[in-house]
């Protein structure tokens, strides 16, 4: 019954979405209300659960998401972002252009949300492909797939941050292992897949684009800029801080995270590594960095981080709506449900995990959701089998990324951005990003052999 209530909530979640074009937010919470009543739980309690797991899981992320949406949304305002791209284009020249290209998406990836990053980078890839008078999509395959692992892999993420928690991960050690996964998984679905793709796909490489939606672009004059090395040192400052904590924990603390015994200095380390509070840090920065150190007003600077907190308002909610449906399935006993299913499973739990993601990421489209509803699923799994949490962490993320369809708003993001069809989009995003979904799990398998 728990497994049917679940297929219809999703076909739901889907007809409302796709058919009558609601709102994904008001349609999450009505699939909840309607998936709530068809597991039999108690009427009165309903509507606590789905406060209970909006608030589960906006708690922490809001804090990561806003400071973060700030903090990308400075950096490109004063001309950062632009500075990296055109920066690395310059330095590669223009034979390796798709690597200087991920390399910028990478670094202003990791600090930005998928969304946030495409927006961002988007103008930008237009501008460098006209001026180098190439496809404009052989530049975005390397871009988007770069923005899709950091996204799928790498603290301060919400998916890496939100499944860390609820698994009981060292964020840092996520952090590391996700750089070892996230780095070939861009290279193969970006360049390499991009080749392959014009082979397959030649009428989307002709297509030039649709900037329209992104409102004004902004072009910078070099002096107008601030320089190349100070704008990755802010972008790049939330991972310094919780780079410096994983190392500090894992020389000197052996691994261990601070307990009443700890020294001041093992406190203020430990601090400073929280996501939260490695973003508030790294935006305090980013204000004197890209805005009272470049002469701009306060009243500019808010500003700023005014519009860029209005463009994740949306995505928050969405993603409380994602907390709540899953705080559903896991109260009306969907999840020990499905666990049942693969509970005398020989599979590795590691597998188990991506297989979960893989088929939730199909229903529900939120790579966040989905690899959220799959750590609640298999947290009781994990520990029986004895394996590494920052592990299972990343197999989950891998899997959350497989297959985006048109319930995903990456998907539409993509084909909007590069002007395709939905067969062509289907044919490039999809299957981008199952090749990351597969990738990740095979080199997560290897470093699980590697440290058992």
């Amino acid at each position: 019954m728990e497994l049917i209530a679940l297929v219809i909530g999703v076909i739901f979640l889907l007809v409302l979405i796709i058919k009558f074009k609601m709102n994904t937010f008001v349609s999450l919470i009505l699939t909840s209300v309607l998936t709530a009543i068809l597991l039999g739980m108690n009427l009165t309690k309903i509507m606590t659960t789905i406060e209970d797991g909006i608030g589960s899981q906006l708690g922490e992320l809001s804090l990561v998401f806003g400071f973060g949406a700030m903090l990308g949304r400075l950096v490109a305002d004063a001309g950062g972002a632009y500075v990296i791209a055109t920066t690395l284009i310059d330095k590669f020249g223009k034979k390796r252009l798709q690597i200087a290209i991920m390399l910028a998406s990478f670094i202003i990836g990791i600090a930005l949300f998928f969304e946030v990053g495409m927006v961002l980078l988007i103008p930008i890839v237009f501008a460098i492909a006209i001026e180098a008078d190439v496809p404009i999509l052989y530049l975005g395959i390397s871009m988007a797939a770069a923005l899709s692992v950091t996204h799928g892999f790498l603290p301060p993420h919400p998916a890496p941050v939100a499944i860390s928690a609820v698994l009981n991960a060292n964020d840092g050690k996520v952090l590391l292992f996700g750089l070892v996964v996230a780095i070939p998984c861009a290279i193969i679905a970006g360049p390499l897949f991009t080749k392959l793709a014009r082979k397959f796909a030649p009428g989307a490489f002709a297509q030039k684009g649709n900037l329209s939606s992104l409102g004004e672009v902004k072009t910078f004059k070099p002096s107008e800029a601030p320089s190349f090395g100070l704008s990755v040192l802010t972008s790049l400052f939330p991972v310094i801080l919780m780079a410096i904590t994983t190392i500090y924990k894992m020389t000197v603390d052996g691994g261990a995270t601070p307990t009443k015994n700890a020294t001041m200095l093992d406190q203020i380390i430990a601090l400073i590594g929280d996501p939260a509070m490695a973003m508030l840090i790294s935006l305090i920065v980013a204000m004197f960095t890209m805005g009272w150190g470049r002469k701009r007003k306060t009243s500019d600077i808010m500003e700023t981080l005014e519009n860029a907190v209005k463009s994740i308002a949306m995505l928050l909610l969405v993603i409380g709506g994602g907390g709540a449906f899953k705080q559903v399935l896991i109260d009306g006993g969907v999840g020990k449900e499905v666990a049942k299913i693969f509970i005398n499973s020989s599979m590795s739990p590691l597998v188990l995990g991506w297989l979960v993601a893989v088929v939730l990421r199909v229903a529900l489209g939120s790579a966040t959701v989905s690899a959220l509803t799959a750590a609640g699923i298999v947290a009781p799994l994990m520990a029986q089998a004895g394996v590494d949490p920052a592990l299972m962490v990343l197999a989950i993320g891998a899997g959350s990324l497989a297959a985006s369809h048109v319930n995903d708003a990456g998907f539409w993001m993509f084909r909007e951005y590069f002007d395709l069809t939905v067969k062509q989009t289907l044919g490039i995003w999809t299957v981008l990003e199952t090749i990351i979904a597969v990738v990740g799990l095979a080199i997560v398998m290897l470093l699980n052999m590697a440290f058992h």
